[in-house]
């Protein structure tokens, strides 16, 4: 199934994120075999069990720094940034997931609302810095697609999980293809998250679900960057 960005379809979608999974899943319910719904849903109810999301660093906590390499491979430091002001950093799954895609178009209109509101945005995934290269162009993202080798920060913010092994096989079965696609063979990924952190570095809004098709409003978090600003 080929999802089509907003720049495809050559209209600006300013429905809320909800509306617009909620038209995914209904094509997802249509088109895709109950046998492939029913290996996602147990991921996910297997996550939920565990309680991934709880491991997610807090508000409250103070973030250790880091630099991970951008779309074009230049090094970017979260010091750097929170020299300018607040971040709000997205974790996601990769360019190949539909609500990943959703929620970055979603996100990317807002960027200039974000600057003003004195933040930037950031979106994090395992993926390569080729593969963030290719996103970033094909839907016209105006902010930096950092990429997380091994999931190393992933893991620092606690919301990095293991592909199991019965998922592995449908992925490949279907051609997703995550070594290539991340340039390792750990078959990890972030669940998906949204953190709002402070100029110095400390956690003022963390957001993270199991659930890969449940993600924040982007309104929700311009207005508390407007709450929070000082």
């Amino acid at each position: 199934m080929k999802w089509r960005s907003l720049q495809e379809s050559n209209e600006t979608d300013l429905r809320p994120l909800r509306e617009i999974y909620a038209e995914r899943k209904g094509l997802i319910e249509k088109y895709v075999p109950q046998e492939i719904r029913e290996i996602h849903a147990r991921v996910v109810a297997e996550l939920k069990t565990s309680a991934t999301a709880e491991r997610a660093l807090p508000a409250g906590t103070r973030v250790q720094n880091f630099k991970l390499k951008d779309h074009d491979g230049k090094l970017v430091s979260s010091a750097e940034l929170l020299s300018k002001g607040r971040i709000v950093i997205c974790f996601i799954r990769g360019r190949w997931c539909p609500f990943c895609v959703g929620q970055v178009e979603a996100m990317n209109l807002l960027v200039p609302d974000i600057q003003q509101a004195g933040a930037s945005l950031v979106v994090i995934s395992p993926q390569t810095v080729q593969q963030s290269y290719f996103m970033r162009d094909q839907h016209k993202l105006r902010f930096p697609l950092l990429s997380d080798a091994g999931n190393v920060v992933a893991h620092q913010f606690g919301v990095a999980y293991k592909v199991p092994d019965y998922q592995q096989t449908l992925y490949k079965r279907v051609f997703v293809n995550l070594p290539h696609a991340n340039g390792d063979e750990s078959w990890e990924l972030p669940i998906p998250a949204t953190f709002i952190l402070d100029r110095d570095g400390t956690v003022l809004y963390a957001s993270a679900n199991e659930d890969y098709t449940e993600r924040p409003e982007p309104a929700e978090i311009l207005q508390i960057l407007a709450n929070s600003a000082s």
